[in-house]
């Protein structure tokens, strides 16, 4: 078959964003209180791009700032706590940080989205950002992984350039982040690390090139996770964990599909098509509805999807010209991914039952977001721009998404520690930035 298009476009159907307004904000009503079961008086957040409000596919001041440990601090604030709690902020000078994207256009329903260029790089090569040297207590870092936590030079030019912005340069080599996270003398924490050693994996449609998508075992699991927690509960010190969501139920595998890539392929074909074919890690077979195509693949498509630019054979389109296996999550890769997750849950709850710690179930939250929630009058699913959750990188929190995730671990901490948190107002917090 000859070239079908360079630009074929992805047709993804999203609806007008719209928020429902018929339910005024329900919030509960009492007086702010720590309890006596836990001490708040300096909170420290643990975890990866989740926690420090990476959003939109880049880390950015507006993201920053509405991080959901930063809503727990001003929650926890009201009675006292979280004294001094400080993020690595980007400055207003430099707040696009790390660049991100933006919605500029919905064409017929496919979204049309540009890059904000980065004004807080200090190097190309190596990448390497702005310092920020001030004490912190929202440590999140971009790309923490369990598997990672105890690499000495991992916080180098060579290793992390989000970790390396929050190390004095004479450390960059020697601190750990394991070290780094358990010496800052807080009273109480909360930990969201596990997700990276499965997302990269499955973000990489389960094949594995480097450190950053190996799928970490088990076993492995297991003692970097008691370790770390046992660094952090010394002294009877009191923290809430999260568990790891269905990474599978995200938008980034969710958005594109074959239906979606087939109409794309036949509005332009001059005869009809019938069958994506996919590299899987046998044989090359036909794409089913139970594939999942990674959110990036929409560009990659828009442009090679038909072409024999580089075969005799259509790519995608015949079997000896397959899509290739990392832009497809197949069943028996989704399979062992969900297995995973469920494991890597069950340590988690049982480190935290073994150390009388909360658990904040996000696995079970974002599930049930899936399907589609109503909060405070507020339609939320895993849609891709319209469910108001996840933002333009079908991955990341938007604000909304994240004053979600901090009442879901306020609620744990109040039923854990008998105090009495006030909620978010997920009302004040938006979704993903409609084009004018």
């Amino acid at each position: 078959m000859k070239k079908i298009t360079t630009h074929i476009k992805l047709f993804f159907g999203l609806a007008a964003l719209a928020f429902a307004t018929s339910c005024a904000p329900q919030l509960d009503e009492l007086t702010p209180s720590a309890g006596s079961n836990a001490d708040f008086t300096k909170y420290v957040a643990i975890g990866n791009s989740l926690t420090a409000g990476f959003a939109d596919n880049g880390l950015y001041l507006a993201g920053q700032q509405v991080a959901y440990p930063n809503l727990i601090a001003e929650q926890m604030q009201k009675f006292g706590g979280a004294v001094g709690f400080n993020s690595p902020f980007f400055s207003a000078e430099q707040s696009d940080g790390t660049g991100y994207m933006r919605l500029t256009a919905l064409v017929n329903g496919s979204p049309v989205i540009e890059m904000v260029p980065a004004q807080a790089v200090r190097s190309e090569s190596p990448l390497l950002f702005t310092k920020y040297l001030d004490p912190i207590t929202n440590l999140g870092v971009p790309g923490m992984r369990l598997d990672m936590m105890g690499i000495q030079g991992y916080g180098s030019a060579a290793g992390n350039p989000y970790f390396e912005r929050l190390l004095p340069d004479a450390s960059t080599l020697t601190t750990t982040y394991l070290s780094y996270a358990s010496s800052q003398n807080h009273t109480f924490f909360s930990f969201w690390l596990g997700n990276n050693d499965v997302l990269g994996y499955a973000t990489n449609g389960a094949v594995t090139t480097n450190s950053t998508n190996r799928l970490t075992t088990t076993t492995e699991f297991t003692a970097l996770y008691t370790a770390f927690i046992g660094s952090l509960v010394t002294n009877g010190r009191k923290g809430v964990v999260a568990t790891i969501p269905d990474v599978t139920s995200i938008p980034y595998f969710n958005t594109v599909t074959r239906v979606a890539l087939l109409a794309a392929v036949n509005a332009v074909a001059p005869a009809p098509v019938a069958d994506l074919y996919i590299a899987t890690k046998t044989t090359p077979r036909a794409a089913t509805d139970k594939d999942k195509f990674i959110l990036t693949f929409s560009s990659i498509a828009g442009n090679l999807l038909g072409s024999t630019a580089n075969s005799p054979y259509p790519y995608g389109l015949h079997p000896l010209n397959p899509i290739e296996d990392q832009y497809v999550l197949d069943e028996s890769e989704q399979a062992t991914v969900a297995t995973r997750v469920v494991e890597f849950n069950d340590v988690i709850k049982k480190v935290a039952s073994d150390n009388d710690l909360a658990v904040a179930d996000a696995y079970a939250f974002l599930n049930r977001v899936k399907s589609g929630i109503v909060v405070n009058g507020v339609n939320v699913s895993s849609s891709y721009i319209t469910g108001n959750a996840f933002s333009l990188d079908g991955v990341h929190l938007t604000p909304l998404g994240n004053a979600l995730t901090a009442n879901l671990f306020i609620d744990a901490i109040n039923a854990k520690y008998k105090s009495t948190i006030p909620k978010v107002d997920v009302s004040l917090y938006r979704g993903v930035i409609m084009p004018n």
